[in-house]
């Protein structure tokens, strides 16, 4: 089968499609022929060699997919042989073809097409578990969504929103703030105003419930001005850089304020059983209703994932760039 290979770390001309084993369904396994994935920051950080893949997980790419059941194990009801899936994976998601179970298969409703399914696992259930598991999120409070254009940011903005939060956002372009605030929420261009002003303005200061952190240590000062006391920031990225700031012990411990790490792809089978049972549960259905929907900048042929790979890294893209993988 085609699949993305890269066998030195380095820029993305170091990535090619090669020709590899096809992978083959164990007992208690789907075969899922993948129509279509998506590129993550993931994905980029692996090609330089920052981030390999959790041991026992494949070298191919790829961390969501969505697809057609081929083929199953003994131990598995052929039922679900010709059923529409789509999946949040360790890796191997940029390829024509990837190993499953059962248990972490979501069946795809008829409003999600096979191609824009391919960027929904990641986005919409990093967003959920940050928001509501790390977060901690309800109904009425407010929120801070950062990199609010990117995939997992405009998941989150729309999960806030449908669950009744009022949703600060922050991005790069005026283009983009426009586009979150369609999505419902109110968004500042971080390069020309200064976010913690603004939203001060708006609501008063420290009355920020959440805070869903793109950024990393160099906003903290920001966020720890904004925080709302018990006031929660789930990291789940790095962009601004990992140089650690000071922490005034003093206000976390006043505010009883909490900041907490969170990552996907290191997650136990169970944890991934358990994560995809909450989206099934409390996601799924907002597609359904159209409360909420994905978000797709871009779709390219997996023979042009260079060209999707320089996309990103040039941080053009609003919402996700989804990779066309059935010929």
């Amino acid at each position: 089968m085609r699949a993305v290979t890269c066998t030195t770390p380095g820029g993305p001309e170091v990535l090619a499609i090669s020709d590899v084993p096809a992978p083959q369904p164990g007992p208690d396994q789907l075969l899922v022929q993948i129509h279509s994935s998506a590129l993550n920051r993931a994905d980029l950080l692996q090609r330089r060699g920052l981030y390999p893949p959790p041991s026992g997980c494949t070298e191919i790419p790829g961390l969501e997919c969505a697809g057609i059941v081929t083929d199953c194990g003994t131990n598995v009801d052929r039922g679900w042989i010709g059923q529409r899936v789509m999946a949040l994976l360790c890796g191997g998601g940029h390829a024509e073809a990837v190993c499953i179970e059962p248990r972490v298969a979501v069946p795809l409703p008829e409003c999600l097409s096979l191609s824009d399914a391919g960027g929904v696992a990641e986005a919409f259930m990093t967003a959920r578990e940050a928001l509501f598991e790390k977060g901690d999120l309800q109904p009425g409070q407010v929120v801070l969504v950062r990199s609010g254009a990117s995939g997992v940011g405009s998941a989150a903005v729309q999960l806030a929103v449908a669950c009744g939060a009022r949703v600060f956002s922050s991005a790069g372009t005026a283009a983009k703030c426009a586009f979150v605030d369609q999505l419902g929420a109110e968004c500042f261009d971080y390069r020309v105003r200064d976010v913690a002003e603004e939203i001060e303005r708006r609501i008063g200061k420290a009355a920020v419930d959440v805070v869903v952190d793109t950024l990393g240590p160099r906003a903290w000062p920001e966020h720890e001005r904004l925080l709302a006391r018990g006031g929660r920031v789930v990291t789940l990225g790095l962009l601004a850089g990992a140089k650690p700031q000071a922490v005034d012990f003093g206000l976390l411990l006043r505010r009883e304020l909490t900041i907490r790490g969170m990552v996907m792809r290191t997650r136990s089978a169970a944890q991934r059983v358990a994560l995809t049972r909450r989206f099934i549960r409390d996601v799924l259905p907002l597609f359904v209703d159209g409360r909420v929907r994905p978000i797709v900048d871009s779709v390219y042929d997996l023979d042009q994932v260079r060209t999707a790979h320089e996309r990103m890294e040039r941080n053009e893209n609003i919402g996700k760039i989804v990779l066309r993988i059935a010929r």
